[in-house]
């Protein structure tokens, strides 16, 4: 292919074609079986954006639907990118780029203040505009020093299901999670029931252990497999794919259920926040014993203003935001915020002079209060040109808890 790249928006007859060509970047071949048809079945294919060379697709990017929990509680319509590739055959050209560009335009017309992805590559997005904003950590606790300091007590019940007859109590329970969790995305209806993602939204077996309030109402799930090591030496391993309830003690029941299993040698709880409160339970806090942290849910900010007010603060202050976007020059400018008792307004300006000079991608690292700004200041990414700006920042943004991101996509 040669001259200018020529990107399409697609339909719902290039869902086929759309996965194919997708697949190949990621290293992965073509699979028919049932389970890994339903990963695309909840594809918005009036989202997907694609690159042709001879009638064959070359590049493309899709986008969910999603609402994001931002500090303050309210939920904020994003759109969730993903499927981001270009064949080996084609890179080098521009087509990543070319496909970028215009879907920020496209969200833009859309209305969507913000976008979020899951990065494969911690580099490439930045220059995108996209910042991490969440950290997702895998703890694994010995069953033999899971013990809790203090007991939790309890007036509810557990019930152990799996998967396929838990699967409308943990939509419930996820969403009533979701809408008070910040960084949290909302999981739409049609995910579920094309089984679209990892467990457990996804129909491959787990069990499911569900906790009911005094009154009998589902108020948090813990869904599970016991993987089985003892050949290679590691004995019995309890995986967690998530537990999850609004109110942190019914999280601590859950937790504890898992840790008392019988014939398990260690859990593994997955995608935990950096300061889940799990490990102070433990009589023993190095039990809790960090096997992986990563980088999770990045954010790009496509109408700065539009983003800034639709999330709560602390606290009162102004601030003058001088905001750079490489990406897409025309969303570069200064910005002023005024935040009083929490409440924010926030208007492009011409003439004032920045208190914080930074990169979009560096913004939308602190939208979730994940990351300071004082921490940027030291890190060389952040320019603070009045005094103390970083920390009135960090106190106006800052949240009571880390932001936590649950879902795959």
């Amino acid at each position: 292919m040669g001259g200018e790249v020529q990107v399409r928006a697609t339909t719902q007859a290039d869902h086929e074609a759309f996965v194919r060509a997708a697949l190949p970047a990621f290293g992965t071949v073509p699979d028919e079986t049932p389970r890994a048809k339903q990963w695309w079945h909840a594809l918005e294919m009036d989202r997907g954006l694609v690159v042709e060379d001879d009638g064959r697709l070359v590049a493309t990017t899709g986008a969910y639907t999603f609402d994001l929990t931002v500090p303050g509680g309210r939920q904020v319509p994003v759109a969730g990118v993903t499927c981001v590739s270009v064949l080996p055959t084609h890179r080098r050209r521009g087509l990543f780029t070319a496909l970028m560009r215009r879907q920020v335009q496209d969200l833009r017309v859309r209305g969507e203040a913000v976008a979020v992805l899951l990065a494969s590559e911690a580099t490439i997005y930045r220059r995108c505009g996209y910042g991490p904003a969440t950290t997702a950590q895998t703890w694994t606790v010995e069953t033999a020093r899971g013990a809790f300091l203090e007991p939790v007590t309890d007036d509810g019940s557990l019930e152990l299901s799996d998967r396929r007859d838990a699967a409308a109590v943990m939509a419930e329970v996820y969403d009533a999670w979701a809408r008070v969790r910040h960084g949290a995305l909302g999981r739409p209806a049609r995910h579920w029931e094309a089984g679209a993602g990892m467990p457990p939204v996804s129909t491959e077996h787990r069990f499911v252990v569900v906790h009911r309030d005094a009154d009998g109402a589902p108020d948090g799930y813990a869904s599970y497999a016991i993987h089985d090591d003892r050949a290679g030496g590691n004995g019995r391993t309890l995986v967690v794919d998530e537990v999850v309830a609004p109110q942190e003690r019914v999280r601590a029941v859950l937790a504890r259920y898992c840790l008392d299993h019988d014939l398990v040698d260690a859990v593994r709880f997955a995608r935990v926040a950096v300061d889940d409160p799990l490990r102070w339970r433990l009589a023993d806090v190095r039990a809790a014993q960090t096997v992986r942290s990563t980088d999770w849910l990045w954010v790009r900010l496509l109408d700065v203003p539009a983003a800034l007010v639709a999330r709560g603060y602390t606290g009162s202050g102004r601030l003058v935001l001088q905001v750079e976007d490489a990406f897409c020059p025309d969303l570069s400018g200064t910005f002023t915020l005024d935040v009083e008792d929490g409440e924010p307004k926030c208007a492009r300006v011409e003439d004032a002079t920045p208190d914080l000079r930074l990169d979009v991608a560096d913004l939308g690292s602190t939208y979730l209060g994940g990351v300071s700004f004082t921490g940027l200041v030291l890190g060389g990414r952040v320019t603070e040109s009045t005094p103390g700006a970083a920390a009135l920042a960090d106190r106006l943004f800052t949240t009571s808890t880390a932001p936590l991101c649950l879902s795959w996509f």
